[in-house]
């Protein structure tokens, strides 16, 4: 993070030369600046007065109230008499912000910050989004959601139990907002490598949705993030006396599956069919069959399988401008079989099919490795999603081994084991390839399968890394530097999400993220591939995002499965004017007067 006291002169001006609106425009002048801000503000009604208004986060601006407001509102005296701009209030939060040593402390700083002024939030989020991702989602969310008992504050969400079967559309009468265009829900059970969280996995949903407005410009007031809360299988939680979910073992089966049915019908009956529903963190064994019943009934996907999917995939494409070949001439191994290897491995397979590859000789070019060794056809009691990548070959018990045997062009770890990419594999893959693809992608950083430094320590510089959560740059002994590339599904989600949402995509196909990986890798230049990257750096994250939906909402129009008609005839004016700004509204009553001879009192 900037240093505040040395830099807050850089601060402002950087602040004030951007326009905090998406995408991001930076006018040479204050003045510029202000005719853009105008073009996204208004004089926005609102009956609620006094207290209310400095208690509700969609309309409080903390000191940036103006004289007028404060007396036409009531809350004239509720305030220091101090009349502040968004900017100075950035610098002050800021400020605040560098006091907090831990990123815990920090995280809850912010979300407090969100729940007590949105404009502000946003505006600070989206103004430095390379400092604040990682503390508002991960690697810090999840030592927030270790944490989330203790670190509750206020609501942020909604928690639907096993024993609200049969009342879920009551539920959702609690929410606030009726006008819901995306819900991001889990069940807690796999919160990123953390495993069964239970109604700690929370943190998740919120995460996601504050980088929906963030990253994509999702209006926040459309957003509703979901916490069921079917138990705990984590011992630990259910003897701790402060656990704030429900204290018994995860109820499975008939009864949960009527949960999430109830649900998803519930949602769309209230929302609309149009309302995305967003799966995550879900167990492998509820995560396949859910996305598998639903996806082509409801406006939903999976996260962490699709998601994930099209971020790997994008920094695949972007590497084979490196490596200078096509996407069929590689092999792949990947550590870890659960929901984001299929995921990857389903969209490198029809990436492969694009280039006119057969669907089985795809798959031979797909090994994949779990707990119990290499996934092989002899193996009994494979699930449906395994068998489909079981290889013809003898049993082979270790990561290591495989990787000698099979000689992969590029390894994917996914399997959230800290250090899975030993240095006999690292050195094994650099003496198989000139340019080896390795990609640590578990989360958070504890699980990572290896360091960035490792990478190209061990390679010489020659790897071509991506990891899932962020490093440093690395400058080895020779002097070159690399600056590691993140494979965060917040390149993905956003842009899907502001797409789907702005045309009304009913069921999303793997092609859209097929479409969003094309996308990513496109953005990537020459000069980003020569410092070590295969993501657009994460500063550009709401320009990528916009792009995104624009591809999404043509891809839907032109293949028919928009439901928003007529068709706009511009796209990207069409996706901008669904787009959340974080700059003020005025709340100044509209005044006027009538001619006098209209107001003259009437005296007997």
């Amino acid at each position: 993070m900037l240093s505040f006291y040395k830099t807050a002169t850089n601060n402002l001006m950087k602040i004030l030369s951007r326009n905090a609106g998406f995408p991001s425009v930076r006018p040479t002048s204050r003045a510029a600046l202000g005719m853009a801000r105008a073009s996204h503000s208004g004089i926005v009604p609102t009956k609620k007065r006094g207290y209310d208004i400095t208690r509700n986060p969609h309309l409080n601006k903390g000191m940036a109230f103006t004289l007028e407001e404060r007396l036409q509102l009531g809350i004239h005296g509720l305030l220091p008499p101090c009349f502040l701009s968004q900017d100075v209030q950035v610098l002050r939060v800021m400020k605040s912000y560098e006091t907090r040593s831990s990123d815990l402390d920090k995280y809850i700083l912010l979300m407090t910050l969100q729940d007590r002024n949105e404009k502000l939030f946003y505006r600070l989020l989206t103004s430095y989004i390379e400092e604040f991702m990682p503390i508002v989602y991960t690697p810090t969310v999840g030592l927030a959601c270790q944490q989330y008992g203790l670190a509750f504050r206020r609501p942020r969400g909604l928690f639907i139990t096993i024993h609200d079967k049969g009342h879920i559309a009551t539920m959702l009468n609690s929410w606030p907002e009726d006008d819901i265009k995306a819900i991001v829900v889990t069940d807690g059970e796999r919160i990123l490598g953390l495993g069964d969280l239970g109604s700690y996995g929370m943190g998740i949903p919120v995460g996601k949705l504050a980088l929906y407005t963030a990253c994509g410009g999702v209006r926040p007031q459309n957003c509703l993030p979901v916490l069921l809360d079917v138990g705990t299988d984590n011992q630990t939680l259910l003897e701790d006396p402060l656990y704030i979910g429900l204290k018994h073992k995860r109820v499975r089966g008939k009864e949960y599956d009527e949960l999430i049915d109830e649900f998803m019908k519930a949602v769309t009956d209230k929302y609309g069919m149009n309302c995305l529903i967003q799966f995550e963190d879900f167990a492998n064994s509820n995560a396949f069959r859910i996305l598998g019943k639903y996806r082509n009934k409801y406006c939903t996907f999976n996260d962490d399988i699709q998601g994930t999917a099209s971020v790997a995939v994008a920094g695949i494409l972007a590497a084979l401008r490196i490596t200078k070949n096509k996407l069929s001439d590689h092999k792949f191994v990947f550590q870890g079989a659960g929901e984001a290897a299929m995921g990857i491995a389903h969209l490198i397979i029809m990436a492969m099919k694009k280039e006119g590859v057969p669907y089985a000789e795809a798959v031979k070019k797909i090994w994949m490795v779990d707990s119990k060794g290499l996934i092989v056809k002899s193996r009994g009691n494979l699930n449906h999603e395994k068998e489909q990548f079981a290889q013809e070959h003898p049993e082979v018990r270790t990561l290591e081994e495989v990787v000698q045997i099979v000689k992969p062009t590029a390894i994917i770890g996914v399997a959230a084991i800290g250090g899975a990419f030993t240095e006999k594999i690292i050195k094994d893959m650099a003496s198989f390839n000139k340019r080896p693809i390795i990609f640590a992608l578990s989360n958070p950083t504890s699980k990572a399968e290896c360091t960035a430094e490792q990478c190209y320590t061990l390679t010489e510089g020659r790897g071509i890394f991506a990891s899932g959560s962020p490093f440093d740059k690395v400058t080895l002994a020779d002097g070159r530097s690399f600056i590691p590339g993140q494979g965060n599904n917040a390149y993905v989600f956003p842009g899907v999400a502001l797409g789907v949402i702005a045309c009304g995509v009913r069921h999303i196909s793997d092609d859209i993220f097929l479409t969003t990986a094309e996308a990513i890798a496109q953005e990537v230049t020459e000069q980003h591939l020569a410092e070590g990257r295969l993501y657009p750096p994460l500063s550009t994250i709401r320009e990528v995002s916009f792009k995104i939906a624009v591809k999404v909402v043509n891809y839907a129009y032109r293949n028919g499965i928009a439901s928003v008609y007529p068709e706009p005839e511009d796209k990207e004016a069409f996706i901008r004017s669904h787009i959340y700004s974080p700059d003020y509204d005025s709340f100044t009553l509209d005044s006027y007067s009538w001619p006098d001879h209209a107001m003259q009192v009437q005296d007997v």
